[in-house]
């Protein structure tokens, strides 16, 4: 677990964009990212609002986390 990330989790207040490498439990060790808002936290888990829907990641499972710029603004066509 990231001990740092986590913290960081805990203290990032929600509507934050954050990016948050997790561990799957798919049995061949591997893990992938959530890129969003964070939408809320409890003391075992945070929620964040992606593109996908809402992911909610158990903080054992976080590896990384860290704040993120907002996305770039859509080109003119």
């Amino acid at each position: 677990m990231g001990d740092d990330a986590v913290a960081f989790l805990r203290a990032a207040g929600s509507g934050t964009r954050v990016v948050i490498r997790y561990a799957l439990h798919d049995g061949e060790e591997s893990a992938t990212d959530a890129l969003g808002y964070l939408s809320g936290t409890s003391s075992t888990q945070c929620v964040v609002a992606t593109v996908r829907g809402l992911t909610t990641i158990d903080f054992d499972d976080v590896i990384a986390a860290r704040e993120v710029p907002p996305p770039p603004a859509p080109r003119e066509r």
